[in-house]
């Protein structure tokens, strides 16, 4: 079988599928690998360097789609998959699910990466956590980049220079990064997640935890992933956290719900109450934000505050973000090769929950549910 590796078409993706390194893995497996010329010169992966692994080099994007697996960052281009191909990468599969349907309606067996489910055996296959690492990194540098003053305490003849102080709101992988990364240029950190559980993880990586008296014995999914709340939860909520919000310099938020638009925690009024100069990056802006005021990929000021949305922060780290990427993607081609072949084993968890479409149709029951079609009847 030959997997194709095509050049990422959405605007500012500069990651690629497969790095160099990954050839030799899949070779040995059977595949043959075709890549389209110049997909990975974004990411700083030269064709020389794809050939030199044993790679080819294709000259056209219709020989690249003409292979029997096409691995992409964000699966798209769809018009150019064939009935019978297998398609794997990142499709959105609860936010944006008619993508789901127009694949099976195409014929093609695909597989979301972002359903990988979080058990031991599937980390080396996590995705979402591959690139929420590289967020939470850069959100920082972003912020610590923006904000008016420095981020370390330092005691200089010119006087003592007070450290900056950090917020995050929501402690998951992109959180905990987050935290690492302020604290490693010398803030003061604060962290506050809906679940109680990780309140160990905070203090182990150098923070306080913010408890808040509210009631979160439903917080958290059977996945690890935070659950949606009422709005009666969020207000309360937010009425608590304000006095944090306006005692910090930075506020970096990352709370989202799979599928779902991301829950409003840092309102307009918590934005003007913190002091002049202070900054907001909201990781959720992709999901509609966290922040009332973000707006998607762009820098909002309000009174003084800077408000930052970025949407795809691993892009603009490329390289690191495109070898871990790769290193997700290769295991998870691993897994499902049988005999130099990609088989569907729906009776194993990680093929089955990413499974979004097979023989024309939409197979995965949350993406059927995001579409509002009836359960699958079992033959």
């Amino acid at each position: 079988m030959t997997i194709g590796v095509p050049t990422e078409q959405l605007p500012g993706e500069h990651r690629v599928a497969l790095v160099p390194a990954s050839i030799a893995a899949l070779k040995k497996a059977g595949f043959d690998v075709l890549v389209e010329r110049g997909a990975g010169e974004r990411a700083g992966f030269p064709d020389a360097a794809y050939i030199g692994k044993g790679a080819q080099i294709a000259d056209s994007r219709a020989d690249v789609f003409g292979a029997d697996v096409i691995v992409q960052v964000r699966v798209g281009d769809l018009p150019s998959m064939r009935r019978g191909q297998v398609a794997i990468g990142m499709a959105d599969p609860l936010g944006s699910p008619e993508i789901a349907r127009e694949l099976a309606s195409r014929g093609v067996t695909a597989f979301a990466l972002e359903l990988i489910p979080r058990i031991t055996r599937a980390q080396s296959m996590d995705v979402l956590s591959s690139m929420a690492t590289i967020s939470g990194y850069k959100a920082v540098l972003l912020a610590a980049s923006t904000l008016p003053r420095m981020f370390p305490l330092l005691t200089t003849a010119a006087g003592t220079v007070t450290p900056a102080h950090v917020f995050i709101v929501g402690v998951g992988v992109a959180g905990l990064q987050a935290i690492a990364t302020a604290r490693k240029l010398g803030a003061v950190v604060e962290a506050y997640d809906v679940r109680p559980a990780v309140k160990e993880q905070v203090q182990s990586v150098g923070a306080k935890f913010v408890e808040l008296p509210l009631d979160t014995g439903q917080a958290e999914d059977t996945g690890g992933y935070a659950k949606a709340q009422d709005e009666s939860f969020y207000q309360r909520q937010r009425d608590m956290l304000a006095r944090v919000v306006a005692a910090n310099d930075v506020v970096i938020t990352t709370a989202v719900v799979p599928g779902k638009k991301a829950p409003i925690l840092v309102t307009a009024d918590m934005v003007r109450g913190m002091a002049p100069g202070s900054v907001v990056v909201d990781l959720a802006a992709e999901r509609g934000g966290n922040c009332e005021l973000t707006r998607a990929d762009q820098v909002v000021v309000e009174k003084g505050v800077t408000i930052l949305g970025p949407t795809n922060l691993p892009s603009t780290v490329p390289y690191h973000a495109s070898q871990m990427y790769a290193k997700n993607m290769t295991t998870f081609l691993l897994h499902l090769t049988k005999d130099g072949a990609v088989t569907v084993d729906t009776s194993d968890e990680i093929t089955r929950d990413t499974l979004i479409a097979q023989g024309g149709e939409v197979v995965s029951s949350k993406v059927r549910q995001a579409l509002g079609l009836p359960e699958l009847v079992a033959s």
